[in-house]
């Protein structure tokens, strides 16, 4: 296969087909397949092992470290597009202990750092201040935390823990290493199939006192500038669109719900060694990776003990086209959370009352909905600690589980006040302030551990499994030194982190489902909301609709399907009364359907808050008759998503739905907010369904035909959409 540069969409499929690149002449790569269609020829593995070099590589990415004089990171390759990321050879990691702050590894005497060449290895030497590498050993990725799986929810059997190869450094003290006791591992993954690695590091106390820890790298990059002219401002770390490199860490929080935005620990920063590039802007380019957390850990290590860090992962971005980018990231996500590919139907039971919910169990059983959450705000208490409250929702587990329906309910933990001596102190004024979402408790106080160890209690003493945690730990800092839970300002963050990150990963072991408005999905969370705003809801019902698909469009850009969740107030939400609700059902039964067809033709699923999902036998018929649509197509409707046209109003709207592993490798679904019919010749896009040559095509309840494709992977197809309604075409092999 050709290689796949940075390039329009349209280059890119022509150039996947053969026919030319974006120098106009073919330029095979290693890579003889789209890893984004069939990943199989892509298995990771360790090469050319010997006493000075080895490389991780999988066809598609490779690394590769120099051994001696000591270990470091010599080549970073983009081997889709033949490409070097690379530029300068830095440490492995630093590790900060007792305020000496040393490299793992690395080479140094590196003449000029825009790129690097081979020849200059075997000139440069070894730190002798930094930790020295000993040994490697391989292995195969371990799981990061058990997970226990809900087969019902999901339509791909993704493996836990991915495959592919790891890889371990082995470090001790230098001659010069101011910490003589101290090991350190330097750990890396590489996955099959995908140009993704991961790694992290752990340090071990090997003398007999303790010793603080109190800052780390994970990772050191110098990244190739193949953007010269950028220029970012040091504070908002705002970088060029088509990085090369996608970064994320499990150390990811802020309540954005965005990667982006959630992930503080990735910063790419202004290299003070890199002097001879453009200077225009002072040198102000983010061409240095460094992955380390905002404030410390600031942690004391037991001797005996072994520290482990936060890991990072590392994604190649193979093109410049914004719909591959975003579908590379989602493959990223299915790979390392598959979890989040569980995609119950749900509903938001605006009251918790047990003949209320019993009712509404029996609905979702007529109806095909899978799961109840018992919503804000419904008299559901999780933090009620009463023999009579665990009994009472103990019953009603039970009566849904005997049913088929999974239940459980909603808490708020960040913005809820509380007392002062639990809440977060500002380190500035030293009073109870400074959170992110306003007053807020600490996870480290009193309340905090008696919340969790609560939380726990309810879960196993009732057998719910749903939990949705609304206002999750946004990373804030504490300056309290009198909570139980960290000792000051410095490893606030840290333990606090762990507090949560512990309770989350313990949830996924225990198969209790998790709904989470904030980027936790590497560490067990399900769902976060797809993107909206709250006060959308108080809006008449026909803004709603509308809105809802753009939402939807937008917000499956970076999410499967399954990641986000959407919101349908059957009943008044915050405001707009019976305008902007859709009770009585069967008196707004058009709207109802709409919502319908808009969420399960997505493959997302929303909170459908009221009291009831039907009142009338012709409602249940048409709730059943989408729940019906989705699960027949499940497979395909869980799948990633092309973006066809985003609604406005004015015109048809759709996306694809695409999967070159399913029978039905394709799914289109097209809206049409007018009044009157269109009828169109659409040319939809093939190409990442697999399909090459000629499709299967069947429109609505119509007997399929077989199309031709065009030159770059396209199907002409003549469609009609209703006034006000939607069409469904699939695709399949001939």
């Amino acid at each position: 296969m050709p290689k796949i540069p940075r390039r329009s969409f349209l280059q890119t499929l022509i150039a996947t087909a053969g026919l030319a690149n974006a120098r106009g002449a073919e330029t095979p790569s290693t890579a003889k397949a789209d890893w984004l269609i069939n990943a199989t020829s892509f298995p990771a593995r360790i090469v050319n092992p010997n006493k000075r070099e080895l490389s991780l590589t999988n066809g598609l990415v490779s690394r590769t470290f120099r051994l001696a004089p000591n270990a470091a990171t010599v080549a970073f390759d983009d081997l889709i597009n033949g490409e070097s990321l690379l530029r300068s050879v830095r440490p492995e990691a630093t590790i900060k202990i007792n305020g000496n702050e040393m490299a793992i590894g690395g080479l140094t005497g590196q003449p000029i750092h825009n790129y690097l060449l081979p020849q200059w290895l075997d000139a440069m030497t070894a730190d002798p201040h930094a930790f020295s590498f000993t040994r490697w050993e391989e292995g195969r990725p371990m799981e990061r935390f058990p997970w226990k799986r809900h087969p019902e929810w999901l339509t791909e059997n993704l493996p836990w823990p991915p495959p592919g190869v790891s890889l371990t450094l082995h470090f001790e003290p230098g001659p010069q290493t101011p910490l003589p006791s101290s090991r350190v591992r330097v750990h890396y993954e590489l996955y099959d199939g995908i140009p993704l690695m991961a790694k992290w590091i752990d340090v071990d106390n090997g003398g007999t006192t303790p010793f603080g820890l109190d800052s780390f790298r994970a990772e050191i990059l110098a990244v190739s500038d193949h953007t010269p002219l950028q220029q970012a401002s040091a504070s908002l770390n705002v970088l060029d669109p088509l990085q090369p490199l996608h970064v994320e860490t499990d150390y990811a929080f802020g309540g954005y719900m965005r990667p982006n935005l959630d992930n503080p620990a990735v910063r790419w920063i202004f290299d003070p060694l890199y002097t001879t590039g453009i200077n225009y802007y002072n040198l102000e380019k983010p061409t240095l990776l460094e992955c380390t957390p905002p404030l410390g850990p600031a942690l004391s290590v037991q001797p005996g003990a072994t520290w482990s860090s936060f890991r990072v992962f590392e994604l190649l971005q193979d093109s410049s086209d914004q719909e591959r980018r975003n579908l590379s990231r989602k493959r990223m996500i299915r790979t390392l959370a598959p979890w989040s590919q569980e995609n119950p139907i749900f509903m938001h039971a605006r009251y918790a009352k047990p003949e209320v919910v019993r009712d509404l169990v029996d609905q979702c059983v007529a109806t095909g909905f899978e799961m109840i959450i018992l919503s804000f705000g419904s008299g559901f208490h999780i933090e009620d600690e009463s023999a009579a409250n665990i009994a009472a929702m103990k019953d009603l587990a039970d009566y849904a589980k005997a049913k088929g329906i999974a239940i459980g309910g909603y808490s708020l933990l960040a913005s809820r006040g509380g007392k002062a001596e639990d809440q977060v102190v500002d380190v500035t004024t030293q009073r109870p302030g400074g959170a992110h979402f306003g007053p807020s408790p600490c996870l480290g106080s009193v309340w905090g551990e008696h919340y969790f160890k609560n939380l726990r209690t309810f879960f196993q003493n009732t057998g719910m499994n749903v939990f949705e945690n609304d206002g999750s730990y946004p990373g804030d800092c504490c300056a309290s030194t009198v909570h139980p839970g960290h000792r000051s300002y410095e490893d606030s963050q840290w333990r606090q982190w762990e507090i949560i990150r512990d309770f989350y990963r313990w949830c996924r072991a225990e198969g209790i489902y998790l709904t989470v408005p904030d980027w936790y999905f590497l560490n067990g969370s399900s769902k976060v909301a797809m993107g909206y705003t709250e006060s959308n809801w108080s809006l008449p019902r026909e803004y709603q609709e509308m809105i809802e698909r753009q939402n939807i469009f937008d917000g499956t850009a970076e999410k499967t399907p399954s990641m986000g969740w959407m919101h349908v107030p059957l009943m008044q939400y915050q405001g707009g009364g019976a305008a902007a609700t859709i009770e009585p059902l069967h008196e707004h039964l058009d709207h109802y359907e709409q919502r319908l067809a808009n969420l399960f033709g997505a493959g997302v699923q929303a909170a459908w808050r009221g009291e009831r999902l039907y009142d009338t036998d012709e409602t249940k018929a048409v709730v059943r008759k989408w729940v019906s649509f989705y699960k027949e197509n499940r497979a395909i409707l869980n799948s990633d998503v092309i973006h066809l046209r985003r609604p406005d109003g004015r015109d048809w709207d759709g996306m694809l739905h695409v999967n070159p592993a399913q029978t039905t490798c394709g799914l289109a679904m097209l809206y049409n907010p007018t009044p009157a019919e269109i009828a169109r010749t659409l040319a939809i896009p093939l190409y990442y369904t697999g399909l090459t040559d000629e499709a299967l095509v069947t429109i609505g309840q119509t007997q399929p035909t077989q199309v031709k494709l065009t030159r770059d992977f396209r199907a002409n197809i003549e469609v009609r959409i209703p006034p006000r309604g939607q069409t469904s075409i699939k695709f399949s092999r001939p």
